[in-house]
C-alpha cells in the first residue's frame, strides 16, 4: 500500500485494568472521568463491550489483532512464544499502509509486535515512593512524541498504555482523598481481614496500602482516585491534539485490556476471575467524519471487533482473516448486535473457561484454584448482576446445556484453526516450572505468591521473553 497523508491518525488509549462501571460516563455515581465524559459525548459509545479473554497478554492480543483466543493462540498471562502463524498486529497493518507507529508503555509483550518505536515510562509505585504519577510520566514522553509524529507527512498510529488503574493504586493529592473521607486504619473495621489473610497476595498489598489499613472502601476509593487522576492527565493529550489542529482528523479510541476486581468475589484488587467487573470494559471512539457524536449503542461487542472497526474508519484494506467484525454496521443500524453469547477464558492466577449469555454466566475450572472456589459456577446475570449467588448445583440441566454450547463452540474454532484450544495446553501457565496443573486448591494457595511491586513489575517484564 502507498502512503496517504489524507488518512486519519489513530490514537488508541489502551488503559490497563479500567473497568467500565468506574467511569462516570458508564454510570459511576461519582464524577471520576469528567474529561473522558466530554470525549464520550463527542463519540460513539458501546455500552456492552467485553474483553472475553483475561488477562493482559490475551486481552491485548485480541484488541490488537482482531482475533479471538483461538485465532491468536494466546490465553495465558505468561504466554510463551509468538502469536499464531499468519496473525498480523494493528501496528504491522497500519505500518504497511504507510503509517508511522509508536507504542508508549507496551513493549515485549506478545501483542506489542510491529511498532517502529517503543517508549517506556515508569508505571509502578510503592507506599514509600508514593504518590505514583504514572499518567504524568506517560505524558512526559508522549507529548513530544505526538509533536514529532504530527510534524511528519505520514499519518500516525500511537498506542498509549496507561497504568493508573492497575495496582498499586497510589494517586497523588487531591485524588487520594477525593472519594474517601473516613479513617482507613479504624481498628473497628474488619472489612479487609479476609484480604490480609490471603497469603499469596498479602505481601504485595502491604507494600502499597497504608500500614494498618482496615477499610475496603479506602482501597476502592484509591482505584477511583487513580481513574480520576488519569482522566485529568489524558485531557492534556486531547488538548494537545486540538491545539495541533488534528483532533478531528484523528480516530481517538478509549478502551481497556480488561477490568479489575476490587473487594468483590474474594479476588482482591487484581484482574483474575471471569466476573463481569473484569470482562466489561469501556469502548468509545471519536472520529466526527464517520461516527455520530453522542450515539450510545447497547448491542454486544468484543475486543476482536476493534481492529476491523479501526481499519474501516481509516479506509485501510486488509486481507487478514479476522475473527471479529467491524462495528460500523452497528453504527449504521444494519445490525443491532454482534454475538450476544460468547466464550470466556482466564489464565492469570487461575485456569478457567466459560460461556456468557445475556442471562447466564457459566464458569468451569480446569484445575483447582487458590481461592478454593467450586469447580462449576453459574450466575443469573439478570437477577444477580453482581454474581454473588452461585446457582450451579440447583440447575444441573442448565449447566449441561451451557456447557454443551461452549464445547460446540470450542470444537468449531479448533477445527477452523487446526490447533487445540490454547487453554487446554498451557503446561506451567503459573510460572512454576515442572509443577503442571495444580492437584488441589491448597497446592495452588501454597505455590502462588506475589511480593512487592518490584516482583510484580518483574512478572510483567518476564512477558517480554
Amino acid at each position: 500500500m502507498s502512503n496517504d497523508s489524507s488518512r486519519p491518525n489513530i490514537v488508541l488509549f489502551g488503559i490497563d485494568s479500567l473497568r467500565a462501571d468506574y467511569m462516570s460516563c458508564y454510570g459511576f455515581p461519582h464524577l471520576t472521568t469528567p474529561h473522558l465524559d466530554l470525549l464520550a459525548e463527542e463519540s460513539t459509545l458501546w455500552e456492552n463491550y467485553y474483553s472475553p479473554h483475561i488477562p493482559t497478554s490475551s486481552g491485548y492480543s485480541s484488541m490488537l489483532t482482531g482475533r479471538d483466543v483461538f485465532g491468536t493462540n494466546v490465553v495465558a498471562l505468561r504466554h510463551q512464544g509468538d502469536l499464531a502463524p499468519g496473525v498480523r498486529t494493528l501496528a504491522e497493518i497500519t505500518a504497511a499502509a504507510g503509517y508511522n507507529t509508536t507504542s508508549v508503555g507496551f513493549e515485549g509483550n506478545v501483542a506489542a509486535r510491529g511498532f517502529q518505536k517503543y517508549i517506556p515510562f515508569s508505571g509502578w509505585g510503592s507506599w514509600e515512593a508514593r504518590p505514583s504519577r504514572k499518567a504524568e510520566n506517560l505524558n512526559e514522553v508522549t507529548v513530544p512524541e505526538i509533536n514529532r509524529l504530527a510534524a511528519a507527512d505520514e499519518p500516525f498510529f500511537i498506542l498509549l498504555r496507561h497504568m493508573d488503574p492497575h495496582s498499586p493504586y497510589l494517586p497523588p493529592a487531591p485524588y487520594d482523598r477525593m472519594f474517601y473521607h473516613g479513617n482507613e486504619t479504624d481498628p473497628a473495621n474488619h472489612s479487609l481481614d479476609e484480604m490480609w489473610a490471603f497469603k499469596p497476595f498479602a505481601d504485595y498489598f502491604a507494600s502499597w496500602m497504608p500500614p494498618g489499613c482496615t477499610d475496603t472502601e479506602y482501597v476502592n476509593a484509591q482505584y477511583a482516585g487513580a481513574v480520576a487522576y488519569m482522566d485529568a492527565c489524558i485531557a492534556v493529550l486531547l488538548n494537545q491534539l486540538e491545539t495541533l489542529g488534528i483532533l478531528d482528523e484523528t480516530i481517538v479510541v478509549i478502551t481497556s485490556d480488561h477490568g479489575e476486581t476490587l473487594d468483590e468475589h474474594a479476588c482482591w484488587y487484581d484482574h483474575h476471575g471471569m466476573y463481569d467487573n473484569t470482562l466489561h470494559v469501556p469502548l468509545f471512539i471519536r472520529y466526527p467524519e464517520a461516527l455520530p457524536m453522542g450515539l450510545r449503542l447497547d448491542g454486544y461487542a468484543r475486543h476482536q471487533d476493534l481492529v476491523p472497526t479501526i481499519l474501516e474508519l481509516a479506509g485501510i484494506s486488509a486481507e487478514d482473516d479476522f475473527d471479529g467484525d467491524s462495528l460500523m454496521g452497528m453504527v449504521r443500524g444494519e445490525v443491532a448486535s454482534h454475538a450476544s453469547e460468547f466464550y470466556i477464558t482466564e489464565c492469570t492466577w487461575m485456569r478457567k473457561h466459560g460461556w456468557r449469555t445475556p442471562e447466564w454466566k457459566l464458569m468451569v475450572a480446569l484445575e483447582p484454584d487458590f481461592h478454593f472456589k467450586p469447580e462449576v459456577e453459574l450466575y443469573n446475570l439478570i437477577q444477580d448482576p453482581l454474581e454473588n449467588n452461585n446457582v450451579a448445583e440447583a440447575n444441573p440441566d442448565l449447566v449441561a446445556t451451557l456447557r454443551a454450547r461452549m464445547e460446540a463452540h470450542i470444537a468449531e474454532r479448533t477445527a477452523a484453526t487446526g490447533r487445540p484450544n490454547p487453554i487446554e495446553v498451557q503446561g506451567d501457565w503459573h510460572g512454576h516450572t515442572g509443577v503442571g496443573a495444580f492437584k488441589s486448591s491448597q497446592q495452588a494457595f501454597d505455590t502462588l505468591h506475589i511480593g512487592d511491586p518490584g516482583q510484580a513489575q518483574k512478572l510483567q517484564a518476564e512477558l517480554r521473553k
